[in-house]
């Protein structure tokens, strides 16, 4: 458990914040696609928010966290100014292996609303080329940070929000659609996917990477409540059985979040 001090804290769209925090000894290990378990201060709150790791600075001994208010345990977390504390435990879970796309390779990072911010830092570890799919419903955030080191392809569900970016960045700038139809759209192709967001996107993004023979590595988002694999409440159906418990298994905060995308049903 480590007590880590609040450096910055920004709103960067509606309910979503920015936090950077001095946690060395986390930035110093972390691998994109893990998180951290994040604990009030409110004694009556007892289990700790898993939130994903956005970007790591080894050199500042510094972690970027970007969440979304979705209860009172975020809503706190909001409200923290720097010089204040935040009790961490971290970094947890299985992260995306960057090294899955070396140079001469060519890797989508695809993300969907909240599940975008591991982008950020796994966009930074990959050595081959980056093309970064970014869906979001009716506001941007993070596109600098997700452009910084690819290619960034931007889709939208909400009509005002195509309209608004078009006229001010030109047509064909984004894609109104979702992920799969801004890849269609653009013509794109890769060689290993990445993806983070919610489980009908990656039900399709699994579909599409089966049907083009692609890799492709899942990061799938669960509620949980220890955040260390004891508790059992976020488990998924795997494809594999078990060898010591014989069910068909796998706890997301311990063996995820990050999957082989042929390791788990969804």
């Amino acid at each position: 458990m480590l007590r880590a001090a609040v450096l910055s804290q920004e709103r960067i769209a509606d309910q979503i914040y920015s936090m950077w925090l001095s946690a060395e000894p986390i930035a110093r290990v972390a691998r994109p696609g893990q998180f951290v378990s994040v604990y009030s201060n409110d004694t009556g709150r007892l289990l700790p928010r898993p939130i994903s790791i956005c970007e790591t600075d080894k050199g500042r001994g510094a972690l970027r966290l970007v969440y979304r208010i979705a209860g009172r345990g975020t809503a706190e977390f909001a409200g923290r100014r720097a010089g204040e504390t935040l009790e961490l435990l971290g970094p947890l879970g299985n992260g995306f292996p960057p090294e899955r796309c070396p140079e001469g390779k060519t890797a989508f990072l695809i993300g969907g609303g909240i599940g975008l911010p591991p982008m950020a830092e796994l966009s930074k570890q990959i050595r081959g080329k980056v093309q970064v799919i970014a869906g979001y419903r009716d506001e941007l955030f993070l596109t600098e940070e997700l452009a910084a080191n690819g290619k960034l392809f931007l889709s939208a569900e909400s009509e005002a929000l195509v309209a608004s970016y078009t006229r001010d960045h030109g047509q064909g700038s984004i894609t109104h659609g979702n992920v799969l139809d801004c890849i269609r759209e653009n013509q794109l192709q890769a060689d290993v996917i990445y993806a983070c967001g919610p489980t009908p996107m990656l039900r399709a993004v699994k579909a599409f990477a089966l049907e083009h023979n692609i890799e492709c590595w899942l990061s799938l988002e669960e509620r949980m409540a220890c955040g260390i694999g004891a508790c059992l409440a976020c488990v998924c159906e795997s494809t594999e059985i078990d060898t010591h418990s014989q069910v068909k298994n796998k706890r997301i905060c311990k063996e995820g979040p990050v999957f082989a995308a042929e390791e788990i049903v969804l």
